[in-house]
């Protein structure tokens, strides 16, 4: 699978060769506080097995994550008191991905907190959306 030639530091902090502050662990993911927070309490959901982007990932993985997204989330929101949060998961280095490396950002919210995206919607033309999803059902993987 791509991504896996090399050590990531998230590899190297799952081995715990890196120290980092555990907020969950279980045999299939680590979830650790960022070092470079973008609000308190904002979390990473690494799986432990290293693959660069979302596709790649083993099905019972990617389900552990989307298991334990939502428990973790809680608990961020209970410990921070923060009343929203995002969640950012970007594959490749177009998308914003830094670290080749699966990873899950969880963001705690507040009014006013600064923070933001863009979100530049255009309206599509029907028959060009229809196109596009023929030629998304025929794809294969």
């Amino acid at each position: 699978m791509p991504g896996q030639d090399s050590e990531t530091i998230f590899t190297k902090i799952i081995q715990g060769e890196i120290p980092c502050q555990k907020v969950f662990e279980n045999e299939h993911i680590l979830a650790f506080l960022d070092i470079a927070p973008l609000a308190e309490g904002h979390t990473l959901v690494v799986p432990k097995c290293q693959v660069e982007r979302l596709e790649d990932l083993p099905p019972e993985t990617a389900a552990e994550v989307a298991r334990q997204l939502g428990p973790i989330a809680r608990r961020i929101l209970a410990a921070t008191g923060a009343e929203g949060y995002n969640i950012l998961q970007n594959n490749g280095k177009v998308a914003g991905q830094e670290i080749p490396h699966v990873h899950f950002h969880i963001i705690p919210r507040r009014p006013g907190d600064g923070l933001g995206y863009r979100w530049n919607a255009r309206p599509a033309d029907p028959q060009a959306l229809a196109d596009l999803a023929q030629r998304i059902r025929a794809a294969t993987d």
